[in-house]
């Protein structure tokens, strides 16, 4: 319930709305600490495993709402927005409360002096003033729900708009209301088509005209439901809305347009609940290049993130990410009104030969799966098609029938093979009357199917009768302009039904107490400093990771001593806390035999160190380990989303290719494996020119390690390096050969 209690405008709201001009427009890395109903939602590390869900009810559709600056005077930029507002509020059902100091009526209706004068408690603030600062405070007195601020001049203009920004942000927490801004506008207030029926999509931007493609939608029969243009995101952010849409049942889809996100932890938070829910999130994240992050945190003044992780962290909690504009529109439209696939076989109908040709070769390089159908289901469809045209997939109907019943049964019997998820029909160009009755065909079949069937209307006219009135308006059949989109759009499409329905959250498996590991592992950190070699093993070994056979000597008698407990050949190393390449000043040796070796090998390596003025705290003589694959195993922290977990190939392999494949935790063995899979390297860990396959259950388990230890040292633990790791043939292990640690 709202409290009755109100605030006194402050005295210069006056020259704020005077000066304003009438609009403005910032963001900052604040999380509000978990509510006590998550106090024991917590991960080892404190942080939350599940997200708020906010109530925006009130916010998309409020009983009544505060216009702060309304005015009705021609040529002023607050009139058009107060008159949008009002149209908004008429149409959804709200009472509207004009605010401003010097006008007694605006449009007709009474105006308030301030917000304390209001008749009633609001829902909704809008705030029309160049600087909502000193509004939000009277707004909590009033215990305002919501508010949006168009206020532009925050974060996305540098370091003073930033601080501003946070100066917002800090009062907004203090408040209790939440805030849609600043640097926001009125696609909130858009008027949606409510004669459209289905499923909806739910729409977030950051920049309002990038969601353009996706509203006009409508005018192709596409039902939206609702659209968040977050702004700079001072308090309401993408994951806030993800988490809201996620929960309405109106909603098949979710469709984003990110340029920076505020809490990578708070956006895969959203993104699980999202799975759990099964409701696709199809997003174009900005920052792909480095052109694109600058011009993304010039835009919104956010961090875009190392790209890398944010790819990786969107696939890993099953966000379908996309490229471009046309992209998100032809995917989260065919997600949001799609029925769950029956199998996950696609089946190329075409026209021509080369036309399914090609589309199929495409297809099949985007990893759809065309099975070829038996010889039964051929032979059926050779009772119409006629025998010399190939229907084993793609079917190359040579013309489809026009003039009798042969055409429905061809398409019937497709879809009856119980191999065929989806049947997509390229249609290249209008070819009356034979394109028009077949899209005429594949709508029936699509009423009568509970199969997905596209079309992909490949002419560049579109104002054809066959593809305006016949395909576009049926709601059962996806219609496409391209094949690249529909390609994408399928592949999304299967993708996200596969990926939900083994889905579980990682976050329900999260550790919530420290490791037996955790203790040991504390004693070994140096705040601020980079471990030697010989630490960052001890670090390993207390993970369980394991490591060669080895001892640290400060002396050549007791190099040759060690050497004979390893167990010859062995390799010397110098080991210091200033160490990090050491192959490149030849602190390395390597397949020693003779004690003779050991003491040279001691002399040189302790000679060079001295040389490079690099302070050792001893010579490591470890065992000799050969015959294996050299991988990579590490940990880093990402700006964006902390403790992230990496696996690629090893030794100066990693340096060369950048092989490698990361993912953000927690996450579960399936990940650490499919991690693997990632990697173009992979089929060395199978086995190639003789060699055996290696352990990967091994390198698994110490992937699973190092994520136990980002996340319980993700506070002190800036950088583990493990490589190489070796793992051996199977069933012999993985060791870790060489590591390196950074502590924060």
């Amino acid at each position: 319930m709202l409290g009755s209690t109100h605030g006194t405008l402050t005295t210069d709201f006056r020259a704020r709305v005077d000066a304003c001009g009438e609009t403005p427009r910032t963001a900052v890395h604040s999380t509000a600490a978990p509510t006590a109903e998550d106090a024991a939602a917590l991960d080892v590390s404190g942080r939350p495993l599940r997200s708020d869900v906010p109530d925006l009810d009130r916010f998309f559709r409020p009983e009544s709402v505060a216009v702060i600056g309304a005015s009705d005077a021609e040529g002023r930029p607050n009139t058009g927005i107060t008159r949008q507002l009002i149209a908004w509020a008429e149409r959804v059902g709200a009472r509207v409360h004009p605010v401003h100091p010097t006008r007694a009526t605006v449009f007709g209706m009474p105006c308030h002096a301030s917000v304390a004068a209001l008749p009633e408690q609001v829902d909704l603030a809008v705030l029309l003033v160049a600087d909502p600062l000193p509004v939000i405070e009277e707004l909590a007195e009033a215990k305002v729900r919501f508010a949006v601020a168009f206020a532009s001049g925050f974060a996305e203009t540098g370091d003073a708009g930033a601080a501003a920004q946070a100066r917002l942000s800090a009062a907004v927490r203090r408040s209790g209301l939440r805030l849609l801004g600043p640097n926001t506008n009125l696609n909130a207030f858009e008027a949606f088509r409510d004669d459209l029926d289905g499923p909806a999509i739910a729409l977030i931007t950051q920049s309002g005209h990038q969601g353009r493609p996706v509203y006009t939608l409508q005018e192709l029969g596409i039902r939206l439901s609702h659209w968040a243009p977050t702004g700079n995101e001072a308090d309401l952010e993408t994951a806030d809305f993800i988490s809201y849409f996620a929960e309405r049942p109106e909603v098949g889809a979710i469709a984003c347009y990110v340029e920076g996100l505020k809490d990578g932890r708070a956006f895969l938070l959203a993104a699980d609940r999202a799975a759990r829910a099964k409701v696709p999130v199809v997003a174009v994240k900005v920052g792909r290049t480095e052109t694109g992050a600058r011009m993304a945190a010039s835009h919104t003044g956010k961090l875009t993130g190392s790209d890398a992780v944010v790819d990786a962290a969107m696939r890993q909690f099953g966000v379908i990410r996309v490229d471009g504009l046309d992209e998100l529109q032809d995917t989260a439209a065919l997600l949001a009104r799609a029925r769950p696939p029956r199998a996950d076989g696609v089946v190329v109908y075409s026209i021509s030969g080369g036309t399914g040709a090609h589309f199929s070769d495409l297809a099949t390089e985007a990893g759809l799966m065309l099975p070829t159908l038996s010889q039964a289901k051929q032979a059926e469809l050779h009772q119409w098609i006629p025998d010399y045209l190939n229907v084993a997939n793609p079917v190359d109907n040579g013309g489809h029938p026009v003039g009798d019943w042969r055409g429905p049964k061809i398409i019937e019997a497709i879809l009856a093979d119980p191999s065929v998820g989806v049947l997509i029909c390229p249609i290249t160009g209008p070819f009356p009357p034979m394109s028009d009755k077949l899209a005429q065909d594949l709508v029936d079949a699509a009423e009568r199917t509970d199969k997905l069937i596209c079309v992909i209307w490949g002419s560049p006219v579109g104002t054809e009768e066959a593809y305006r009135t016949t395909l576009l308006g049926s709601s059962r059949v996806a219609t496409f302009r391209t094949f690249g989109n529909c390609i994408t759009a399928v592949r999304a499409y299967l993708d996200h039904h596969r990926f939900t329905a083994s889905y579980r959250s990682p976050f329900e498996d999260a550790p919530r107490t420290p490791s037996p590991s955790y203790r040991k592992a504390q004693a070994l950190m140096r705040p601020g400093r980079q471990l030697s070699e010989h630490a960052a093993k001890q670090l390993l070994r207390a993970y369980g990771i394991r490591v060669p056979r080895e001892q640290l000597v400060t002396s050549a008698a007791a190099a040759v001593r060690a050497a004979g407990l390893v167990g010859y050949p062995v390799v010397m190393k110098a080991s210091g806390p200033q160490l990090g390449h050491k192959t490149e000043l030849g602190l390395v040796k390597i397949g020693l035999t003779s004690a003779s070796q050991i003491r040279d090998a001691y002399r040189e390596l302790t000679d060079i160190a001295r040389y490079e003025n690099v302070p050792l705290d001893g010579i490591l003589v470890c065992q000799m380990v050969e015959r294996g694959v050299e991988m990579v195993v590490g940990v880093t922290r990402d700006d964006l989303f902390g403790p992230t977990v990496t696996v690629g190939l090893g030794g100066v392999l990693v340096e060369v290719l950048r092989d490698a494949a990361v993912r953000v935790p927690p996450f579960g063995e399936d990940q650490a494996r499919a991690m693997l899979t990632e990697l173009r390297g992979h089929a060395l860990l199978e086995g190639v020119r003789g060699a055996p396959p290696a352990d990967v259950d091994a390198l698994v388990e110490v992937v699973l390690r190092a994520q136990r230890m980002a996340l319980e040292l993700g506070d002190t633990l800036s950088e583990l390096d493990i490589n190489p790791l070796m793992v051996l043939p199977r069933g012999q292990g993985a060791v870790a050969l060489d590591a390196l640690a950074v502590c924060r």
